[in-house]
């Protein structure tokens, strides 16, 4: 009976939760025993018929998860059952499985294969994410908006900026998730402490053989197990993906805020937003993603503590990591499935957009009106304290700010009441924001394509 959120199929694609569900984990297992069989063939360690009757009982499906564990309750020893199971089903040839090799010379590139498949849907699903948020950039590029410092109107932005610093902050995460994915997918053949004593004169050439045969990496040097480092390294990143959509979803809940009503997440017609009150619109799908991203970070510590281990190893990473990796990689998609289905059914107001940039009545526009008066000869300085005790006076007195500016007798001596209007408008001030957005998204259409994304 499923215990955690996981097991129920809450959270999490389906395609991701097979890759580490049992019998897909056995299935690596037994890959990379029939590439050990096959590379020690390959250089004559064993008889090829050996090699190729591995191969067939892997392939046909003759090892079952029910042995294996049915094994494990008597001997005590996962690998070794899978050992035990395989070596039954090619009868004669069954000595020849795991020539050489220690447990994690299976487990270790095992999990390589699982990432393989696991990183290959992430990557796609932050490609996704990325060209939807190019989309939202270039669409509302010139969409004016408050901008906000402090929680506070600042200065007019467009929205399309906003998304376009969202769009390089995930473009960072896809060279990051680049570079990892190298150090990551690597397996190994080493043996008990690295020597690779185990695997004979030909011991380099076996390891070499079968990382290419399975598609992986091959290190330079290792101890019984891959470090793991790079395991630290991989839920490091996640957790930094996660983070940034965290910080993505924390803007539009905020967005979303009655009070300021500009962006909402989706919401279906028949969905229920409270239990008791019947018109809520809770923002739960952001709520969500910052919820996992909390639990996606915690885990960057267990994986640092695994980095370190009794001289050429010890069993403390293990039981760590059968919960750690597939968690890491399991909630890190989900967040990108809610991060898909939030920003393509995204709803921006227009209108709120522009009722919230008259809410401070011409006030965050003071650095526009301050420019100005620069451009006229006056200095810096002195413009900046006038327009500072003009807006601390119309706080006081709950006066329009754009008023008190435009009957000043100091600013009317340099600027006319065409050229204060003119200052006053935000769609006037907003510097090279159509530019920026433009070329963020011709940049990063460009690195898409270089890593095979059009």
């Amino acid at each position: 009976m499923p215990i955690l959120p996981i097991d129920s199929g809450r959270y999490g694609s389906p395609e991701i939760r097979a890759i580490f569900e049992e019998e897909n984990k056995l299935r690596k297992m037994l890959e990379v025993e029939a590439a050990l069989a096959w590379a020690h063939a390959q250089v004559g360690n064993i008889p090829k018929e050996a090699a190729e009757r591995i191969e067939e009982a892997v392939r046909s499906g003759k090892v079952r998860l029910e042995r294996v564990k049915e094994i494990e309750r008597e001997i005590k020893h996962d690998v070794m059952a899978v050992v035990k199971a395989l070596a039954e089903a090619c009868g004669e040839y069954g000595g020849y499985v795991h020539l050489g090799a220690t447990s994690n010379d299976i487990t270790d590139t095992a999990t390589a294969l699982q990432l393989k498949e696991a990183l290959a849907i992430l990557e796609r699903k932050l490609v996704q994410v990325e060209q939807i948020l190019m989309e939202l950039a270039f669409k509302y590029r010139d969409l004016v908006m408050v901008g906000r410092t402090h929680g506070q109107h600042a200065l007019p932005i467009t929205f399309g900026l906003k998304v376009a610093v969202w769009v390089r902050e995930v473009a960072r995460h896809l060279k990051r998730f680049e570079e990892c994915r190298k150090r990551v997918l690597v397996g190994k053949m080493t043996g008990a402490v690295g020597t690779q004593a185990g695997f004979g004169p030909h011991a380099r050439e076996i390891q070499r053989k079968v990382m290419e045969r399975l598609g992986l990496g091959t290190p330079l040097v290792t101890t019984q197990i891959l470090q793991r480092d790079r395991y630290a390294e991989l839920v490091f990143v996640l957790a930094l993906i996660c983070s940034t959509f965290e910080k993505i979803a924390t803007e539009i809940r905020n967005l979303q805020r009655t009070e300021i009503g500009e962006v909402f997440e989706p919401f279906g017609k028949k969905q229920v937003g409270s239990s008791t009150m019947p018109h809520k619109r809770n923002p739960i799908l952001c709520e969500r993603i910052c919820g996992l991203a909390k639990l996606v970070r915690s885990l960057v510590h267990p994986a640092l503590e695994n980095v370190t281990t009794w001289h050429e190893r010890d069993l403390t990473q293990s039981s760590c990591e059968r919960f750690l990796i597939p968690e890491a990689v399991i909630l890190t998609d989900e967040v990108l499935n809610l991060a898909i289905k939030v920003l393509s059914g995204l709803e921006v107001d227009k209108e709120a957009m522009e009722r919230n940039l008259r809410l401070t009545r011409g006030a965050i526009m003071s650095e526009a009106i301050m420019i100005k008066l620069v451009e006229k000869g006056m200095g810096r300085q002195e413009a900046h304290e006038l327009l500072r005790q003009i807006a601390v006076r119309c706080r006081e007195k709950k006066e329009p700010f754009d008023e008190a500016v435009m009957r000043d007798e100091v600013i009317r001596k340099y600027l006319s009441e065409e050229e204060i209007r003119e200052a006053l408008d935000p769609r006037n001030y907003l510097g090279t924001a159509l530019e920026q957005v433009e070329e963020t998204v011709k940049k990063t259409k460009e690195e898409l394509k270089e890593i095979g994304f059009n």
